[in-house]
């Protein structure tokens, strides 16, 4: 099974949104580095690992990689760079809702995939329909989540005119879908 890194907001996005349980039913891994889990999400979110989120020891050459990547990039926070040279390591794309480090991640070569990404896959997988993730988001606008609000509408109407693209990170390639 395909293997997904993913940083602390991703999850709290999902958290927030009351769709954490399906994100571990789509049909890959996920991965987050252990020190970003025990410093950011353990105390609030210990029930992740019991959910299925395995945790990433980042090597010591990744270690070194994240000094060079807080060094290169002003604004992603050291986890954040952890969760990047995890990727790196890994040779498999970061799940990120932050601007900062998708873009460092974008310079460094590594896929990207956000919030919107992983909710189309639950819609496209048959996990939810489009009503329930409106549902989803509105509950994330509510506790504070910041996303790209219009793209996320503008895609989940795509989805339901079945008429969209379907970006592939594992794959770095995208198709084009038609009809229902």
């Amino acid at each position: 099974m395909r293997l997904l890194i993913s940083d602390a907001n991703i999850l709290i996005d999902l958290e927030d949104a009351e769709l954490t349980a399906l994100l571990f039913r789509l049909p890959f891994r996920v991965m987050a580095p252990d020190l970003l889990y025990f410093d950011e999400l353990a105390a609030e979110h210990p029930h992740l690992i019991g959910m299925g989120l395995e945790l990433g020891e980042v090597k010591p050459a990744a270690i070194a990689e994240t000094q060079v990547l807080v060094a290169r990039y002003r604004r992603p926070s050291r986890n954040d760079c952890l969760a990047l040279a995890l990727a790196k390591q890994e040779h498999c794309p970061l799940a990120t809702g932050d601007r900062d480090l998708a873009e460092a991640a974008r310079a460094e070569a590594v896929p990207v995939v956000g919030t919107i990404w992983l909710i189309e896959r639950m819609v496209l997988h048959g996990l939810i329909v489009p009503t329930a993730a409106r549902d989803a988001y509105e509950r994330m606008r509510i506790s504070g989540r910041r996303l790209p609000w219009q793209q996320a509408e503008h895609r989940l109407r795509e989805i339901e005119a079945g008429t969209f693209e379907v970006s592939d990170p594992f794959q770095e390639k995208s198709v084009r879908c038609k009809g229902g």
